[in-house]
């Protein structure tokens, strides 16, 4: 008897678990079978546009703030040589970093607006949405302007608040719960870094 609730109750918490992943493989079947493979590719356009513009834009954004704080140190340099504490590096950094993302978020939001209704018109079997150019000509008539950055401050907030979260809690690992003389700590502190960029991303 103690045998079969040893094997049960793993079992029972492993079928919990992957629950989720068993009814999304489900709803690909369905959605394949009604609306054949390249269904699962709906939205993908809007995807790839918000996913290149966020990128130049982040590209460009950052490199400007760090230029701007090297003119400030090398201005300040001579009259005042202050070395910075690590946490200090790390406000600036992620505060640059903010910055850029907030940019990116902001120029590409309305892919974004665009990406889960294409994909949620599934649901009621609608085609009110047929393209790109199609998606922004019905959201500008039935919602003006506005209808493109629905929803951009609640993203914003989330965004920033996982940034911030990410690069502290990163810091807090590296700093306290990681040794230095580990041969591998630059990889140690990658794998930090995404870890507690996955939890933050979870909480917000």
């Amino acid at each position: 008897m103690a045998d079969a609730a040893s094997q049960v109750l793993p079992g029972s918490g492993l079928t919990i678990l992957s629950q989720p992943l068993t009814y999304v493989k489900v709803l690909i079947q369905h959605i394949a079978s009604i609306n054949g493979k390249r269904g699962l590719f709906t939205g993908l356009t809007p995807r790839l546009c918000s996913g290149v513009l966020g990128t130049v834009v982040h590209g460009k954004v950052l490199p400007h703030y760090q230029e701007c704080d090297k003119a400030e140190e090398s201005g300040s340099g001579n009259v005042q040589k202050e070395v910075s504490s690590s946490f200090d590096r790390v406000i600036k950094e992620t505060t640059r970093e903010a910055m850029a993302h907030s940019a990116a978020t902001l120029i590409t939001h309305p892919f974004h607006v665009i990406t889960p209704r294409s994909m949620v018109q599934f649901i009621g079997r609608e085609s009110k949405y047929c393209g790109l150019c199609d998606f922004l000509a019905t959201i500008h008539r039935e919602e003006a302007i506005l209808g493109f950055f629905a929803g951009l401050i609640p993203r914003l907030l989330g965004d920033s608040i996982s940034l911030w979260l990410c690069n502290s809690l990163a810091y807090l690992v590296n700093t306290y719960a990681l040794d230095s003389g580990v041969s591998t700590m630059n990889e140690m502190k990658s794998y930090s870094q995404a870890v507690t960029g996955f939890f933050a991303s979870m909480l917000t």
